[in-house]
Parts: C-alpha cells; sequence; structure tokens
C-alpha cells in the first residue's frame, strides 16, 4: 500500500515561524497531475533581479484572464469553459486546443513583486522583480577608533 501523507510535526518542534514550510508541503501533497501539466508556462531569469513567467493560453482574452497576488502567492486562473464565444454554432470534429477552466499557483519569493502582465500571440507574460529594501540590503560598517573609558585610556 502506497502512502503520500507524511507526518513532519516532529520538525517543526524545534523551529518557530516555518509554518509556511509545513503548508508548501501539505499543499504539494494535494496537487492532482492533471493540474501540473495544463496550462504550460515557463520562467526565465531576464535579468539580475528580473523574472518572467510565460503561460501558453491560446484562445484565451484578457477578458478570460485573472491575475491575483496574496500573501506572496502568485494565483492565475480562468473560469472559462470549453467553449467561446467565437465557437458557438460549430460542431468539432477534433478539438486539440484546450480551454478548459484553470488555476495555477505560484510562490513568490521574499521582495518579489509583480511589474505587469500582457497577453500577446496566445502568450501570457508575467513580468517580476525582485525590490529588495534599503534596510534589507547589504551595508558595510566602518571602523573606528577604540572608544576611551570614562576618565581613564583603555590599555593595549
Amino acid at each position: 500500500m502506497r502512502t503520500t501523507a507524511f507526518d513532519l510535526s516532529p520538525l517543526f518542534r524545534t523551529s518557530i515561524g516555518f509554518d509556511r514550510m509545513s503548508r508548501l508541503l501539505d499543499s504539494a501533497a494535494r496537487v492532482e497531475d492533471s493540474a501540473l501539466s495544463y496550462p504550460p508556462y515557463n520562467i526565465a531569469q531576464v535579468g539580475e533581479d528580473k523574472y518572467d513567467i510565460t503561460m501558453a493560453l491560446a484562445g484565451f482574452t484578457r477578458d478570460d484572464i485573472e491575475l491575483t497576488v496574496h500573501e506572496g502567492t502568485l494565483t492565475v486562473k480562468s473560469a472559462r469553459g470549453e467553449t467561446g464565444s467565437r465557437d458557438e454554432g460549430h460542431k468539432f470534429l477534433h478539438r486539440g486546443i484546450a480551454a478548459r477552466a484553470f488555476e495555477r499557483k505560484f510562490q513568490l519569493a521574499d521582495h518579489v513583486e509583480v511589474v505587469g502582465a500582457e497577453l500577446e500571440n496566445g502568450l501570457l507574460r508575467i513580468d517580476l522583480e525582485r525590490v529588495v529594501p534599503e534596510e534589507k540590503k547589504p551595508r558595510t560598517i566602518e571602523i573606528g577608533a577604540p572608544r576611551q573609558i570614562e576618565g581613564k585610556a583603555k590599555a593595549a
């Protein structure tokens, strides 16, 4: 008998703040195989801190697609059914272009923001950029002269 449930609670007894990791593992265990293949997508790094997600969405329009970002998760979904408005009155002998409803989620790393999206020639391109706040960037600390103790010079 094959089981897909893993009890990872012993790992989290000594760690604080890693509840996000357990949620990620739980959601990965619940994903169906068919959900992994549609719609196909690519993720590319196009600059030092810039990324693109490109999804193949032939037959979809801007109005069919919804993009949302909530708590570090980018969700791309469409509730469009198998038939579109241009398909009315057609009797298909073969239907090879999928137009089914879908929902695809992407976990965004810390400080990664969606900066734009465009749909052109059946490809949805989502532009992402890593924007690290100034207080999180590495900084150089200058080493100063030794401090003086009140009334006494520090012995070497």
